[in-house]
């Protein structure tokens, strides 16, 4: 687990910038079980003070997360057998999350990490991944990242930012220290910079405790600085998207049914 600091800067119309900090968790998707046996307030697809629940995340047929996934990565174009699949995600405290973006390192049988996934998610329960692939050479920063993507959103995440825009993932598998970054782009300009930076903690009951502590109300403090955050921009007279605008191009997203496989290649 990872004790973190999410910062979000919007550049572009309107200058406006919050953070917060939040416990994130690395979780290794085979050792959940054990996790759920050993480790107080805990639990795995069922309540406790802090839980995991495969429903929350990509659903892409039958089987377990890690199938889900392997499949998803398989009609992707990933040609690699995935072996170890960790993901980067908050947990339910006490039944509700909102996530809004999780992220996944998948690793070969030779312990190769060969692909990640951007999971995003909106606040109408809306999931959609992004597949990157890995630069062996990196250096595992946030400039020079292990995984990068530069992908069209064609998704509804905020509605002060149009769907013909980009993402820009910077990945790198959490360590000692969580390094991830997160940008949008609009007409090729970066108008919102997000950055998640943390340090490790060990996975115990007495630091889930302690984390709850610290920040019992996180996760309705996530979504409630979203809503606040989108009220200020508002009132700063940003251009406001409807949902049911240009439904078209919402493409690839989970609805709590099979989703689309979204193309390794960019979307030109």
């Amino acid at each position: 687990m990872y004790s973190a600091l999410v910062s979000h800067t919007r550049l572009f119309p309107v200058k406006n910038q919050f953070r917060y900090r939040v416990g994130t968790f690395l979780l290794d998707l085979d050792e959940l079980d054990g996790l759920d046996k050993r480790v107080y307030f805990f639990g795995k697809n069922r309540f406790s003070l802090f839980s995991f629940w495969e429903k929350d995340h990509l659903h892409y047929g039958d089987g377990t997360l890690k199938d889900q996934i392997r499949n998803f990565l398989k009609d992707s174009g990933v040609e690699s057998s995935i072996s170890k699949v960790y993901i980067v995600t908050n947990l339910r405290v006490f039944g509700y999350v909102f996530n809004p973006v999780c992220f996944y390192f998948c690793f070969d049988e030779n312990a190769k990490m060969v692909c990640t996934i951007a999971e995003v998610g909106n606040t109408y329960g809306e999931i959609k991944p992004y597949v990157g692939l890995v630069d062996d050479h990196a250096k595992g920063t946030i400039s020079q990242p292990e995984s990068f993507m530069r992908v069209w959103k064609n998704f509804y995440v905020s509605p002060f930012i149009p769907l013909n825009s980009e993402f820009e993932f910077r990945l790198n598998f959490p360590k000692e220290n969580l390094q991830i970054g997160v940008d949008s782009f609009e007409d090729g300009k970066r108008v919102l910079t997000t950055a998640f930076l943390g340090e490790k903690k060990p996975f115990s009951s007495w630091n889930l405790f302690i984390l709850f502590c610290r920040y019992p109300f996180i996760t309705v403090q996530i979504i409630a600085l979203i809503h606040y955050q989108a009220l200020k921009l508002w009132i700063k007279r940003v251009p406001y998207i409807k949902k049911n605008e240009n439904i078209e191009r919402q493409t690839g997203v989970t609805l709590g049914e099979v989703s689309k496989p979204v193309s390794l290649a960019r979307n030109d």
